[in-house]
């Protein structure tokens, strides 16, 4: 049995990343990437999800393309990406844990999202997990120049709770985000560790 996730009782605000956080979208984000890149030759294993989770969808598909040495169109390549991720988005679960820690502070608390994905798909995504009605702020992959394991992108959410990032805490499944928490001064908790993470599983 996992422990309960909690927030830290010196956190004044909460920041959320989205994807694989608030909710499980990150199977249904890896078929989409594995179908999108198969169709140019590239073999995407989930190792090489891990390694990108956090990163935007377009500058993942530039590094795809240089690391692969496959020429293709990226942008194109990232829109028949993000709308096979679209199609099946509804099929994601939210995450109760992280649910739970925002259900109990909505009110309290300020609350923002800092995510690597698109305004648009971030709401939708807040929509699916039923908690839209509870943050104000989330600062996408458009809102700033660079993005996680740069500290940008939660500066820009305490910017806008009015919180200082020493009294922030951060909510992250990623890596580049925990760095990205850390570089921002702010204390964190990695949430893979309250729930069964489903990287690379069918859905």
């Amino acid at each position: 049995m996992k422990k309960e996730l909690t927030k830290n009782p010196r956190a004044k605000g909460l920041i959320f990343d989205i994807d694989g956080t608030i909710c499980d979208t990150m199977p249904v984000h890896y078929i989409a990437w594995r179908q999108t890149a198969a169709e140019q030759g590239i073999e995407f294993t989930p190792e090489l999800f891990v390694e990108v989770t956090g990163i935007p969808a377009l500058q993942t598909s530039q590094y795809l393309k240089v690391k692969f040495s496959v020429d293709f169109d990226e942008i194109e390549f990232t829109r028949i990406k993000e709308e096979r991720y679209e199609q099946n988005m509804h099929k994601a679960k939210p995450i109760d844990p992280v649910i739970k820690i925002i259900r109990e502070n909505k009110g309290k608390l300020p609350m923002a999202c800092g995510t690597g994905g698109s305004q648009y798909l971030a709401w939708k995504t807040l929509e699916i997990s039923g908690v839209k009605d509870c943050f104000e702020h989330v600062v996408a992959a458009e809102d700033v120049i660079n993005h996680k394991p740069f500290p940008d992108t939660f500066l820009r959410a305490a910017e806008l709770m009015g919180v200082q990032p020493s009294e922030c805490e951060v909510f992250e499944d990623g890596q580049l985000g925990l760095q990205a928490a850390e570089s921002a001064g702010m204390m964190f908790v990695d949430v893979t560790l309250f729930y069964e993470v489903t990287i690379g599983k069918e859905l």
